[in-house]
């Protein structure tokens, strides 16, 4: 099968309810031409599950509340259950800098905090996907 697009899965594990900076930057990636699936609030086994179905490329992840490295875990786990450890995984919200390396360790590729403009968080997942090998 060939894919034309990138597909971007966004997600917001857990039930908190800030939505803008999500809504904001799917709508950036998507007027950049990336297919983007936006998931709103999912468990992370529903992020996993729904990675896998509709077999996408990367998953950004937007989370505002305290309890991201738990969140994150738990997502990245779903991801390898459903076979989709290979995908770009990026992270959106407050997040402390002293948490960044233990992050990117467990496999996050891009941490995006408050105010990041736009444009750089294009380039970033432009960069990403331009390493990428076709499908």
């Amino acid at each position: 099968m060939v894919k034309d697009r990138v597909k971007i899965l966004m997600a917001k594990p857990g039930l908190e309810g800030h939505w803008r900076g999500m809504t904001i930057v799917s709508s950036a990636l998507r007027d950049a031409g990336y297919e983007v699936i936006y998931g709103g609030n999912m468990l992370p086994p529903e992020i996993g599950q729904t990675a896998a179905q509709e077999d996408v490329d990367m998953v950004g992840l937007s989370i505002l509340s305290s309890n991201y490295m738990r969140l994150v875990s738990e997502t990245l786990e779903e991801l390898r259950k459903n076979n989709k450890d290979d995908v770009t995984v990026l992270l959106g919200g407050i997040i402390w800098e002293s948490d960044f390396a233990a992050l990117k360790h467990m496999g996050i590729a891009g941490i995006f905090t408050p105010g990041t403009p736009l444009q750089d968080i294009v380039a970033f997942v432009n960069t990403k996907t331009a390493a990428q090998p076709s499908r």
